[in-house]
């Protein structure tokens, strides 16, 4: 493999259906943002240095460029492949994109959906169908790339590779699903984006670990993860997946030995495909990859996926 090929972590090891084995650090241009025909005018703040086919240099700034919807850093070198991370409720994209440093020659984008980080002050969206037509309206995704989505994320980077397809445009080489149960896998939980501050803080804290200390201890900052999360949530109560054909790209679905979130409901996306389907198994809970490294098995991943792009 030579300079900035694809590869996993340096802690080396193959990767099969159950493996063991996560990161750190803030947010490059985003995708192609999709003009009207015709039309010359760049987005503001969408200014570009050109280094060659699509290079950059690489800075620790994280910046949005040509799409609202996404977040990375400036590459030294153009991308072998892109990584679009689909956060969880209330995630920011920043999380995501720090995983450059660990996947050479990725360039990895954070989606960042209305109503929160760079674009906090923007009304949420709260049906999933609106936030993918807006995503697509304003997003042209550079292949070759790979979808991955960590819990509800995964619900969206499953929907967005679902109406990629409908319109006719280029897909993700791969689908890599995080921590969440297939569409249309009923769980038995009722409806959390209505409940009291105090209830959903709680479920939260208990079913997925999943609000930092510096966030429970500023009152500000809690407020605004709290709209972006009940946004998440009410989105994600009122989704009722269509029935459609399988996608026709490999699906991986990772999760947490410790999660919530069984693993017959993870096993449940293998009939969303008619390619292959595998389960990757990780120490820790629903947010696994905070504490586990996970890269000797994504970075092959996406490897494979920019190998099947060749010609």
């Amino acid at each position: 493999m030579g300079p900035g090929a694809v590869r996993g972590h340096r802690q080396r090891g193959g990767h099969h259906q159950e493996r063991r084995r996560g990161p750190t650090g803030p947010p490059h241009r985003g995708a192609r943002r999709r003009r009207p025909t015709g039309s010359r005018r760049r987005p503001t703040g969408s200014r570009r240095r050109r280094t060659g086919r699509g290079g950059a240099a690489m800075t620790g700034r994280s910046v949005s460029v040509r799409s609202p919807w996404t977040v990375g850093r400036r590459l030294k070198q153009p991308p072998l492949v892109r990584l679009y991370c689909f956060p969880h409720s209330g995630g920011l994209p920043s999380e995501y994109v720090r995983w450059d440093r660990e996947l050479p020659g990725v360039q990895v984008y954070g989606i960042c959906p209305p109503g929160r980080g760079p674009r906090v002050g923007e009304p949420s969206l709260t049906r999933l169908p609106d936030l993918v037509t807006a995503l697509l309206d304003e997003t042209e995704f550079e292949p070759p790339f790979v979808f991955f989505g960590h819990s509800l994320g995964a619900l969206v980077a499953f929907e967005t590779a679902r109406a990629l397809r409908a319109r006719g445009r280029t897909g993700p080489q791969r689908l890599i699903v995080s921590a969440h149960a297939a569409p249309g896998t009923h769980l038995g939980r009722a409806p959390w984006h209505a409940l009291p501050d105090d209830e959903l803080i709680r479920l939260l804290n208990e079913s997925y670990d999943s609000i930092p200390e510096h966030v429970s201890a500023d009152p500000h900052l809690m407020a605004m993860s709290l709209k972006a999360i009940r946004a998440d949530f009410a989105l994600l109560d009122a989704h009722r997946p269509r029935a459609e054909d399988p996608l026709a790209i490999p699906i991986d679905a990772f999760y947490g030995e410790a999660d919530t979130v069984p693993l017959s409901a993870i096993e449940q996306w293998r009939p969303h495909t008619t390619r292959a389907f595998r389960t990757h198994r990780f120490p820790g809970g629903h947010f696994y990859f905070r504490h586990t490294d996970i890269f000797d098995v994504l970075g092959p991943l996406i490897q494979a996926a920019a190998a099947e792009d060749r010609p």
